[in-house]
């Protein structure tokens, strides 16, 4: 893999500015409870009252002490999760190969960041399968074959067919023609031949479907095997191109049609052949 100054080559993946991951320092504990002196030469006393020389004379006074407040904390896990997008896009295009090992301190400074965000952003890709710790290394991209790829569109089709039969009897029509703009979407990203883009695209419009059915569980499991079906195989990154991409992305557009007009045989033949060939 290599960087260029504007992160991974090749991918248009963005380095995470550095005043992005870095967490400024809080303030003191004394300099919390000093505070900052008014005009009346007030302080900020430990119990939280507000003193000055008039208030203690029972005078009316016009001054106030400000209360420090805390300065802004850059959360930690808004970059972690700028890291794992960009993991995940680097993943699916292939910038990550198969195979090899990739420490967090390495990639950190691709990134422009430390260590910490991507190795948590490392932990939950292997969570979803798509890397394995190696102890004292780093993590290593995992390796997969056709024969996974077969399995994990056996497992969706098991699960969205009798879905997508389900809300074909059920949903109107004109709730099947408000996605087609998304349908769109998936066939414009799928002639610019980016692997990563079309990947993004096809998954919000898969979870928009689904999400009709109004079962959350259902939708994040379906979403999880479809990332995972996107993963490249070992034999090198973008095994489509661009001619994959686009037919993948006009069966979208038919799908739909055959979903608003109810035709059920259509829509179970459209829903395993699109899942085959994503495979």
């Amino acid at each position: 893999m290599k960087q260029s100054a504007q992160g991974f080559a090749g991918t248009g993946i963005p380095r995470v500015r550095a005043d992005e991951a870095r967490v400024p320092a809080q303030p003191r504990a004394a300099e919390r409870e000093r505070g900052t002196a008014g005009s009346g030469g007030g302080d900020v006393r430990d119990s939280g009252s507000v003193r000055d020389s008039g208030a203690v004379r029972g005078e009316h006074t016009h001054s106030e002490v400000p209360i420090p407040r805390p300065r802004p904390v850059v959360q930690r896990a808004s970059v972690r999760g700028q890291i794992l997008d960009a993991l995940r896009t680097a993943l699916v295009t292939g910038e990550l190969t198969p195979g090899e090992v990739y420490s967090a301190p390495a990639l950190g400074e691709r990134f422009g960041v430390s260590a910490t965000p991507v190795r948590e952003a490392m932990q939950q890709l292997a969570l979803e399968g798509a890397v394995e710790v190696v102890p004292n290394r780093g993590f290593r991209v995992v390796v997969r074959g056709a024969r996974e790829l077969a399995e994990l569109a056996e497992v969706r089709a098991l699960i969205e067919v009798p879905v997508m039969l389900r809300l074909a009897r059920t949903v109107p029509a004109e709730r099947w023609a408000d996605l087609r703009p998304l349908a769109e979407d998936t066939v414009r990203a799928a002639t610019s031949g980016c692997r990563a883009t079309y990947a993004e695209s096809d998954r919000v419009f898969h979870r928009a479907m689904l999400a009709l059915c109004g079962n959350e569980q259902l939708v994040g499991i379906a979403e999880d095997l479809h990332r995972r079906s996107q993963w490249p195989l070992v034999g090198g990154p973008a095994t489509r191109g661009r001619a994959d991409l686009v037919a993948d992305a006009a069966e979208h557009t038919a799908l739909l049609e055959a979903l608003g007009a109810g035709d059920l045989d259509v829509v179970q033949a459209l829903v395993r052949e699109h899942f085959a060939g994503a495979s």
